[in-house]
């Protein structure tokens, strides 16, 4: 008879701060930039700009992590992609007068071919991923750039005009006025926590029951608070600022999906063990190639949903748009405990990843720090996170 466990026979203060350490470190840089700030950070507008000025990173690192899951594997096109593809939409919705959802099916087919394409080279002719993508890096800022200079003088094109399209992706839900509280975002926020709570708590129940490790209830319920805290603060200071931005509601819904895909399915189990160990995943019986090729479809189905949301939220296409958007996506996964060896890492993980990402971003420019200079912090925050992942394991063995 199995005998269930929890996980306050092996806590310990050092495993506690082990395993949440980006969250402490989330928490500690929010605070430094509050005070540096003196509390700009932390206005109800600079919630919002949090959001759909890093929407792009939350969406994107979540096919950055299925193709990392796979063996460490990045994606270095998906930056250049989004310009290429935002283009093309661009070019055709405006120049060409196409309706709105047959460019938005257009691009999404784009990004299939791709995918397929991509996928097809990486998993069955085993071109590594880096050069495949590297290639694509270049390819398609080039073919982009060329699209617009081509249509445009300036060298991009405006879809302001095209509000079919960008009020699918940016504006606010239940917006109010200004000066008024939203009401619907703080019930929604309600909802959200109670939410969060139940699951967290179910989880557990579910676990113990079937004999598995699970959290002791001090631990559950130290999660459930302040993860019920968190959603009632973000959604408090969003209904201050006239509602929930649409791009919440797209990152949030992209960001359960992959929740499941990675924690409940057949599949998303597969990705860990091809990346644990692809050999003995193939001799168990899974179809290692499928899953690279799936990796890659998805990514470059992923990129093109974000080169939606971009271009409506940046309302035009140019030849600088994408430009760091790989590095971005990378950069959230790794800082969020993917590991850089594959195998390892989870979307909870990866949004707290994004979320520190967008932060360090955000302090940077309201304090006016140089842009070059932010890239070197950025920098040195991905090659800690690095070395702590490559120091735990040593740890562990």
């Amino acid at each position: 008879m199995s005998q269930n466990k929890t996980a306050s026979l092996g806590v310990t203060p050092a495993s506690i701060l082990k395993k949440n350490v980006m969250l402490i470190v989330l928490v500690l840089v929010y605070c430094v930039f509050a005070v540096w700030t003196r509390g700009g950070i932390f206005e109800p507008m600079q919630f919002t700009n949090l959001i759909t000025q890093n929407a792009y990173v939350y969406i994107l690192a979540c096919g950055m992590l299925m193709c990392m899951l796979t063996g460490g594997n990045i994606d270095l096109s998906c930056g250049s992609f989004v310009c290429l593809t935002a283009s093309i939409g661009a070019l055709m919705m405006v120049n060409y007068g196409v309706n709105t959802w047959v460019t938005m099916a257009v691009m999404l087919l784009i990004g299939v071919v791709y995918g397929c394409v991509l996928g097809f080279l990486i998993a069955y002719v085993n071109i590594p991923p880096w050069i495949a993508t590297l290639a694509g890096y270049l390819a398609f800022r080039g073919l982009g750039t060329s699209i617009l200079s081509k249509s445009s003088d300036t060298n991009s094109i405006s879809v302001n005009q095209i509000k079919s399209f960008t009020n699918i992706f940016s504006g606010q839900i239940f917006k109010t006025k200004a000066s008024e509280f939203n009401w619907v975002c703080m019930i929604v926020g309600i909802a959200a926590a109670v939410l969060v709570v139940a699951i967290i708590f179910v989880n557990r129940s579910s676990r113990i029951k079937k004999g598995y490790e699970a959290d002791s209830m001090g631990m559950a319920a130290g999660k459930s608070a302040l993860g019920a805290a968190a959603i009632l603060l973000v959604m408090w200071k969003l209904a201050q600022n006239q509602g929930i931005p649409v791009l919440l509601v797209w990152v949030t819904v992209i960001v359960l999906f992959y929740s499941f895909i990675t924690s409940k399915t057949t599949i998303g189990r597969h990705f860990y063990v091809v990346g644990g160990n692809m050999e003995a995943a193939r001799l168990s019986g899974v179809n290692t190639h499928m899953i690279m090729f799936t990796a890659y479809l998805n990514m470059a189905i992923i990129t093109v949903i974000s080169s939606w949301t971009m271009l409506a939220k940046l309302r035009a296409a140019s030849s600088t748009m994408g430009t760091g958007y790989e590095m971005d996506a990378i950069a959230a996964c790794v800082v969020g405990g993917v590991s850089a060896s594959g195998g390892a890492g989870s979307i909870i993980g990866m949004v707290i990843g994004a979320t520190l990402i967008g932060v360090i971003n955000l302090g940077m420019n309201l304090v006016g720090i140089d842009a070059n200079f932010q890239k070197v912090v950025k920098g040195v925050v991905l090659l800690a996170a690095v070395a702590f992942d490559i120091l735990s394991k040593k740890k562990q063995s």
